[in-house]
């Protein structure tokens, strides 16, 4: 178990809530993913040295990647693929499992929170990822939805959260 006081978590919206979707060379997506990049790089410089990811569609993925590439500059740097249920891919676009296998694969820890598909998997995910960390950084436009949840309960938590917010 890694220290809490070293680890940073992240949540953000899936392509169906942000404005671009899919459209990763979007100007909005190519910015957002410069802040997220950014702010793990800022995490980084503040003595955090352990990430955690939900692995979901969208900003998660992002983070991952974003996460990926620093560690590859600082080999200390450990990322944990946190997976609410085994099926949590097996839906969707067949470019985006790919993608998901891949980013899965390269995580030095997978947690899975649920052995199977239950309708509070996605929250217990999002629950022990902020139970697990000091930090939380949220890519979010406010809006209702897991992330939001996630935002609130880090807040009841008393994490600092480093809000990115989508426009």
């Amino acid at each position: 178990m890694r220290p809490r006081q070293n680890s940073c978590c992240f949540t953000g919206h899936r392509p169906n809530k942000l404005p671009w979707g899919y459209d990763e060379s979007d100007p909005r997506c190519l910015a957002l993913k410069r802040r997220i990049s950014d702010s793990v790089e800022s995490a980084y410089e503040e003595g955090f040295r352990h990430f955690l990811c939900g692995m979901a569609q969208g900003c998660d993925l992002y983070f991952c990647e974003s996460v990926l590439a620093l560690r590859q500059r600082h080999p200390e740097v450990s990322l944990e693929a946190v997976i609410p249920c085994p099926t949590q891919a097996d839906t969707w676009p067949a470019a985006q499992r790919a993608r998901y296998a891949c980013l899965v694969s390269a995580c030095n820890l997978e947690t899975l929170v649920s052995a199977h598909y239950t309708p509070s998997c996605m929250l217990r995910r999002d629950r022990y990822m902020v139970d697990h960390a000091a930090l939380l950084i949220a890519a979010f436009d406010g809006t209702a939805g897991g992330t939001r949840y996630t935002v609130e309960y880090a807040i009841r938590r008393g994490i600092s959260i480093v809000d990115l917010s989508i426009e």
